[in-house]
């Protein structure tokens, strides 16, 4: 498999453990302590920083830093607005479609030239 491909699987399954781990105790974990929240979501930021950290390893073969920083943020934003809608039951918002029209514009003049 290309190494782009590989960066991209292992960061979208990364940004979904870490949108969990940032929000999904707000939903499960409300009538708890905060420091339940912490222990809880830093056991899941664990599992994504497994994936993470091989995925900027192996994308930075074939990106520069930059391409790889935006393409992060493209897939943040992929997996964040349907956790917050689908899981959240949070309103779906214009503001996700110009945010989402800002990174590709930033896409562009990131992998331009």
């Amino acid at each position: 498999m290309h190494p782009l491909w590989q960066t991209i699987g292992l960061l979208m399954l990364s940004n979904l453990f870490m949108t969990f781990a940032w929000y999904g105790h707000l939903r499960h974990l409300g009538d708890r302590p905060w420091y339940v929240a912490v222990l809880v979501s830093w056991s899941i930021a664990l599992l994504e920083y497994m994936l993470q950290v091989p995925a900027n390893r192996i994308g930075f073969t074939v990106l520069n830093l930059a391409q790889l920083k935006i393409l992060q943020e493209v897939i943040t934003l992929s997996v964040f607005v349907p956790f917050a809608v689908f899981y959240m039951h949070q309103p779906i918002r214009l503001n996700y479609l110009w945010a989402a029209l800002c990174l590709l514009g930033a896409v562009y003049f990131i992998f331009k030239g």
